[in-house]
């Protein structure tokens, strides 16, 4: 039932645009939460890698703790 907008009252027009703003913030947050979701998996994938290297009985663990291997 889409109406050409010039056919909207002013109380339409209000509703649609406070619906795309609440649309659009909530693509913000979605976007944010899988930026911290990636950002948590990286950090716990390195901190599981530096944890298995102690595991093994290694001592040096500082080059995994860097990056480099």
């Amino acid at each position: 039932m889409s109406r050409h907008r010039s056919w909207l009252s002013p109380t339409e027009l209000r509703e649609e645009a406070n619906r795309q703003t609440a649309s659009l913030a909530a693509v913000v947050v979605i976007l944010l939460l899988l930026a911290a979701g990636l950002f948590l998996v990286h950090t716990l994938r390195h901190a599981a890698s530096v944890e298995d290297c102690l595991m093994a009985g290694r001592r040096n663990c500082d080059a995994v703790a860097n990056g480099t291997r």
